[in-house]
C-alpha cells in the first residue's frame, strides 16, 4: 500500500475511536464552524474552482458536466447553509432502537452507533467534499475522501477549510482527502480491510462497477442513475410538461434526472409535440419509430434506453399499455428513480406497487430523490440496493447498531 495513503487510514482509524466520545454540542458547534468558514474563504473557493474548470475546458469536458464542476458564490453560500441544516437534526448516534427485557433480569437495548470510517470515492461534484464531510461529522464518523481529479483543486481548498474550522474542536483526522490523482488509489481504498469500515462509489456506472467488483471492505452500492418518466394516457398535459423539463433540463449531469420517457400511445400525439417544443433547443430527442412518426428526433436504439446520458439528451418510447412500460423500466433501470404522470388512481397504484426502484413518484419530477429534500439535510448518496438502506443515505443510514447488555451477577445455566 502506499506509504502516505497508508498513513492516512491509520489516522483515520484512530480518530474514528475518539469520534465515539465526541458529544452532540460539539459535534454541532464543528458543523457551524466549518460554514462560517465556507462563508468567509467563498473568493478563495472561486480562484481554486476556476483552475479546475479550466483544465476541465481544456480537457473537452461537457457543458452539463461542467456545470457538475462549478462552484460560484451562490452555489457556496447554498453548501454552507446546508451544512447547517444538519446542525437542528437529531443525533442519530446513541439512539436505543429497541429494549428487551428478559426474564432473568438482563437488559437488552439495541443502540445507534457510528459505523467508523468511510471511504468515500467520487467524480467531478466538489459540494460532495462539504456535504459528506459533514454528514460524517454529525454520524460521528471519519471520512477519507477520493475525489475526481477534476475537482482536485476545488476539494483540496474545501478540505482544508473545514480542516481548520474543526481543529479545536474535533479529533485530529476526522477528515482527510487523498490527494494522489493516481487510479490505484482506488484499488488501494476499497481493499484497505482493518482501516476502512465501508466505501460509497459515488459516480457514473463505470466507477460504481469497478468498486462493486473489486473491493474487499463492505460496500453501499449508491447507483447509476438511468431514470425513468411514465406518461399515462389519464396524464394531465400541464404536469406532464412541467415535470418533463423540470426533470431533464433543470441538471442534467445529476443521477435523478430523467433519461428516457415512456408515452402511452393514447396520449402520444397530445403529448410529444408539446415536449419537443418545450425541449426545442435545449434537448436532443431520440425516439422509436412511433415516435418519430409524430415529431421530428434522431432514432433510438437499444443502447439508448440503457444509458445515464448526464447530458441534454433524451431517449423517447411509444408504449401500448402501463404493462409495457413497466416491463421496459425493469429492463432498463438502474432501480434509482421512475416516475408516473397520471390522473387514474387504479394506474398510479399499479405502477407505484409493480416497481423495485428505490424511489417510486406519482406526478412528481424525480429531481426530489435527493437527502436535502427528503427533509435529511444531505445525503452521503441514493442506494439503489436493498441492504443495508435504499434510497438517500442520510444521518440513520450511516450509523451501525450494536447490543448494550446490562446484568446484574446474571450466569447462563
Amino acid at each position: 500500500m502506499d506509504k502516505v495513503l497508508e498513513k492516512q487510514l491509520q489516522n483515520a482509524s484512530f480518530a474514528s475511536r475518539d469520534m465515539m466520545h465526541v458529544t452532540t454540542s460539539q459535534k454541532n458547534e464543528a458543523l457551524k464552524a466549518i460554514s462560517e468558514a465556507l462563508m468567509n474563504n467563498i473568493d478563495k473557493i472561486i480562484e481554486a474552482n476556476k483552475k479546475d474548470l479550466i483544465a476541465a475546458k481544456n480537457n473537452g469536458m461537457s457543458e452539463a458536466m461542467m456545470d457538475r464542476l462549478l462552484l460560484n458564490k451562490e452555489r457556496i453560500e447554498s453548501i454552507a447553509h446546508d451544512v447547517l441544516k444538519l446542525v437542528d437534526l437529531d443525533d442519530p448516534v446513541g439512539q436505543v432502537i429497541r429494549e428487551i427485557h428478559r426474564s432473568n433480569g438482563l437488559l437488552i437495548k439495541q443502540v445507534r452507533v457510528p459505523m467508523g470510517v468511510f471511504g468515500i470515492i467520487y467524480e467531478s461534484r466538489p459540494n460532495v467534499t462539504v456535504d459528506i464531510a459533514c454528514l460524517c461529522i454529525k454520524s460521528s464518523n471519519v471520512c477519507v475522501l477520493k475525489g475526481g481529479k477534476e475537482a482536485l483543486n476545488s476539494n483540496k481548498v474545501l478540505t482544508s477549510i473545514m480542516q481548520k474550522a474543526i481543529i479545536d474542536i474535533l479529533p485530529d483526522h476526522t477528515i482527510q482527502l487523498i490527494e494522489n490523482t493516481d487510479r490505484s488509489m482506488v484499488t488501494q481504498l476499497i481493499t484497505a480491510n482493518g482501516y476502512v469500515d465501508v466505501v460509497v462509489p459515488r459516480g457514473g456506472a463505470g466507477l460504481i462497477n469497478h468498486v462493486v467488483k473489486n473491493a474487499t471492505v463492505p460496500v453501499i452500492e449508491t447507483g447509476a442513475g438511468n431514470c425513468h418518466l411514465y406518461i399515462d394516457k389519464d396524464a394531465d398535459m400541464t404536469k406532464a410538461i412541467d415535470i418533463s423539463v423540470n426533470a431533464k433540463i433543470q441538471r442534467p449531469s445529476v443521477c435523478n434526472a430523467i433519461e428516457t420517457i415512456l408515452v402511452h400511445k393514447d396520449i402520444a400525439e397530445t403529448y410529444l409535440p408539446k415536449m419537443e417544443e418545450a425541449f426545442a433547443g435545449k434537448v436532443e430527442i431520440r425516439g422509436d419509430k412511433a415516435t418519430q412518426n409524430i415529431i421530428s428526433c434522431h432514432e433510438a436504439t437499444k443502447q439508448d434506453y440503457a444509458t445515464e446520458y448526464d447530458d441534454y439528451i433524451v431517449a423517447v418510447k411509444v408504449v401500448d399499455s402501463i404493462e409495457e412500460a413497466i416491463a421496459h423500466i425493469y429492463q432498463y433501470s438502474t432501480k434509482h428513480s421512475e416516475a408516473i404522470i397520471t390522473e387514474n388512481q387504479e394506474a398510479a397504484d399499479l405502477f407505484m406497487n409493480s416497481l423495485d426502484s428505490a424511489c417510486v413518484y406519482l406526478n412528481a419530477s424525480t429531481r426530489f430523490s435527493d437527502g436535502g429534500e427528503f427533509g435529511f439535510g444531505a445525503e452521503l448518496g441514493i442506494s439503489t440496493q436493498k441492504l443495508h438502506a435504499r434510497g438517500p443515505l442520510a444521518l440513520l443510514e450511516m450509523t451501525s447498531f450494536q447490543y448494550k447488555i446490562y446484568g446484574n451477577g446474571q450466569i447462563r445455566q
